[in-house]
């Protein structure tokens, strides 16, 4: 392999390789509230009532705590607003943390967590 091959597979390799993210203030608070929920919306499914198994669950994904929430709320232990707002609140949580704004960030967070009984 000569030098310039060696060179350009390098850069090659290096510019598709994964780069480099900085976390908001927030971010760990987010990944915890996002884990809290989750686990608030599995005690709501464990409790609650039954719902027919959809076509989406057999098709062997992990669920996530927003397929949850839309199983959840169409067997009745969450409504579609507090889905919304839940969601509403997370996207707020998520910008102000790419903002640099960790107080509006908690502030959003507290507000989801709120609306799941935390």
């Amino acid at each position: 392999m000569t030098i310039r091959a060696a060179v350009a597979f390098a850069a090659m390799a290096c510019g598709l390789g994964p780069t480099a993210s900085i976390a908001g203030p927030c971010a760990d608070d987010l990944y915890k509230a996002d884990l809290e929920i989750g686990k608030r919306l599995d005690e709501l499914a464990a409790r609650g009532k039954a719902g027919t198994e959809s076509a989406f669950a057999t098709m062997h994904r992990q669920p996530t705590p927003a397929t949850i929430a839309g199983a959840e709320e169409k067997v009745g232990d969450v409504s579609q607003t507090q889905v919304d707002a839940v969601r509403g609140y997370l996207a707020e949580a998520k910008r102000a943390d790419d903002a640099g704004d960790k107080a509006a960030c908690e502030k959003a967070l507290s507000e989801a967590r709120g609306l799941m009984g935390m």
